[in-house]
C-alpha cells in the first residue's frame, strides 16, 4: 500500500524597509494557493540598514538548517544595497519590486524613483485621519450598540451573531475608511418577522450575511458551551429565520460559511458597491 509523503513544513519570511503590511498580504496570498503545504510565516519590518540585512541573513541561513530546506523569503526594498545582502542567503528570494518595476519602467520607457516609503506620504495623513474616524464609528456601532448617525454608514451588516459582522466591519474601516456598522437579529425580530423600526430607514444600507447551522454551532459551542444558544436545533433555527426575513425584505447576503474575513470584505466591495475611502 502506498502512501503519500506529508510535504516538509517550511519558513516564509516577510522582509521591507518599513512596515512589511504590503509584502506580508501578498506573499501570504501567494502561499495560500499551496493548501497541502505547511509555512511558519515570520514578518520582519524596518530592515533599512546593511546591519540589520547581515542579521537577518543570519536568522534565515539557522531556518534553512532547521527546516532541512530552502525558507522563501518575499521582500520589497528599496534600497539596492540591502536587496543584495539578502540575496546571499540560503533562500528563494523573491523581491517583489524587482520583480515589478524593471517591466513597468520598460513599458513606461522611464525609470522609477525609488525612495523609501514614498507611497505612504502623499495621502497618509489624509487616510490615516479616515481610518481613524471610521474605526471609531465601527466601534461605536458594533452589534447595534448605538443606533445614533446609522444614516452616515456606507453599510450596515445584519445577520445572527457570530457569522463574522464585527471583524468584516473592522476591516472595511481599517483598510478602506468604509463607515461600516452591524445589527445582530435578535428572536424578537424572528417573532414579528419584520426589521426593528430604526433598520427601516437605512433599508439601502443593509447586507446580510449567513452561514451554514453546524459550524455556528461549533463557533458558539467555544463561546458558550452547553448553553441552548449554542446548540444545533437553535442555530438551525436561527439561520432559516434570518434568511427568511432577509428574503422577505429584499435584503441581498453572502454565505460566510468558508469565506475569510478578506473575501467577505472584497465580496461587499463589489456586490455592495462600496467606494473605497482610502487606498
Amino acid at each position: 500500500m502506498s502512501t503519500t509523503a506529508k510535504p516538509p513544513r517550511r519558513t516564509a519570511f516577510f522582509l521591507s524597509d518599513r512596515t512589511g503590511i504590503t509584502v506580508e498580504m501578498l506573499g501570504h496570498s501567494l502561499l495560500s494557493q499551496f493548501e497541502n503545504a505547511e509555512f511558519e510565516e515570520i514578518t520582519l519590518p524596518y530592515l533599512d540598514t546593511r546591519e540589520k540585512a547581515l542579521a537577518t541573513v543570519r536568522q534565515i541561513d539557522e531556518r534553512a538548517k532547521l527546516d532541512g530546506g530552502r525558507p522563501l523569503v518575499f521582500s520589497t526594498f528599496v534600497n539596492p544595497e540591502i536587496r543584495f545582502v539578502l540575496d546571499s542567503a540560503n533562500a528563494l528570494h523573491l523581491d517583489c519590486f524587482s520583480i515589478f518595476i524593471a517591466q513597468i519602467e520598460a513599458e513606461l520607457g522611464i525609470h522609477s524613483s525609488p525612495t523609501i516609503g514614498l507611497s505612504h506620504r502623499a495621502q497618509d495623513s489624509i487616510g490615516q485621519h479616515r481610518r481613524i474616524e471610521a474605526i471609531k464609528y465601527t466601534l461605536e456601532h458594533d452589534d447595534g450598540i448605538s443606533q445614533r448617525n446609522w444614516l452616515r454608514a456606507d453599510i450596515i451588516l445584519v445577520g445572527v451573531s457570530r457569522t463574522g459582522k464585527t471583524p468584516t466591519c473592522l476591516y472595511l474601516a481599517l483598510q478602506y475608511g468604509i463607515y461600516a456598522a452591524n445589527y445582530p437579529f435578535i428572536p424578537e425580530d424572528f417573532n414579528r418577522m419584520a426589521l426593528p423600526a430604526q433598520l427601516k430607514n437605512v433599508r439601502s444600507r443593509l447586507f446580510g450575511f449567513t452561514i451554514d447551522p453546524l459550524r455556528l454551532h461549533r463557533m458558539r459551542k467555544e463561546r458558550r458551551p452547553n448553553s441552548e444558544y449554542a446548540s444545533v436545533k437553535n442555530c438551525q433555527y436561527e439561520v432559516r429565520e434570518a434568511e427568511i426575513l432577509m428574503r422577505r425584505e429584499g435584503i441581498p447576503y453572502l454565505d460566510a460559511t468558508s469565506k475569510s474575513i478578506e473575501e467577505l470584505a472584497t465580496a461587499l466591495l463589489h456586490e455592495a458597491k462600496l467606494e473605497r475611502k482610502v487606498y
